[in-house]
């Protein structure tokens, strides 16, 4: 949700905050702007994941149903990263819309990876990634590419950065700091998120699916020693120091599986 145009306030995307409403309605259009992009493009099935954790129950169910476009299905799920069936079965592609930059980017908008209270750095095989860099490892996982990523322009530039110039990028804001930015109404930015979803589908080639390598180490730094202290006995994990972990394994999906559930 960070990454949509009108959002730029924590509690916009806090589930039962006076302003979540507000936000899933932004989050939920500028999704439609992408269904529709692609059905341009000659998508003929169309499935859309909530990657969202707003928390409670709200958490990966931020989607207002009744509004998304009728010509797609939508997926709540339990835990992030959890269902991966449509990737199973064979998905052309992938399209990242709302996404915000990683930890740290000083003009991210919201800027974390994960979860702004625990993570401080997250890295695959040495590549230092966000959450744009786990869903192109997720989709890579089985030879989907991430063709198209919108945001603020940080995370549009992360996206570059990570999966090369043929990825299409649409910024609808330009990040001032953590929470402000200067943004384009989301009337015009879905318009724009609309004719992104069409351009990128043209040419499935465009973005080689992504692999970190194998075999392939997560390492992650945390903020503080708790989130370490939780995870030190759990088998595969090697703590490396105070607050870094460690999992290596022969894919990234199963290092993540062994770190992550």
């Amino acid at each position: 949700m960070e990454g949509v145009s009108g959002i730029v306030k924590g509690p916009q995307t806090s589930g039962g905050a006076p302003l979540y409403d507000e936000g899933r309605k932004l989050y939920t259009e500028e999704i439609n702007a992408a269904v529709r992009g692609a059905k341009t493009a000659g998508a003929t099935e169309i499935v859309v994941m909530d990657c969202h954790g707003a928390g409670k129950e709200w958490s990966f169910n931020s989607l207002i149903p009744d509004l998304l476009d009728p010509d797609c299905e939508f997926v709540v799920q339990e835990d992030w990263t959890e269902y991966t069936d449509f990737l199973e079965s064979g998905c052309d592609a992938a399209l990242l819309v709302g996404m915000h930059a990683m930890a740290g980017t000083r003009t991210g908008v919201m800027n974390h990876t994960v979860s702004g209270a625990d993570y401080y750095n997250l890295a695959f095989n040495g590549t230092r990634v966000g959450e744009t860099g786990i869903h192109a490892a997720l989709c890579g996982t089985w030879n989907c590419p991430v063709l198209l990523v919108t945001g603020d322009d940080a995370a549009c530039a992360e996206g570059h950065d990570l999966l090369g110039d043929g990825l299409t990028t649409v910024a609808v804001k330009k990040g001032l700091g953590a929470t402000s930015a200067r943004q384009i109404p989301p009337r015009r930015a879905r318009e724009l998120i609309e004719a992104g979803a069409r351009n990128a589908l043209s040419d499935l080639r465009s973005v080689e699916p992504w692999s970190p390598g194998s075999p392939c180490e997560i390492r992650v730094e945390f903020k503080h020693t708790l989130a370490v202290d939780k995870l030190r006995f759990r088998a595969g994990v090697e703590r490396i120091d105070d607050r870094t972990i460690s999992v290596t394994a022969e894919t990234w999906w199963e290092a993540w599986r062994i770190f992550y559930f």
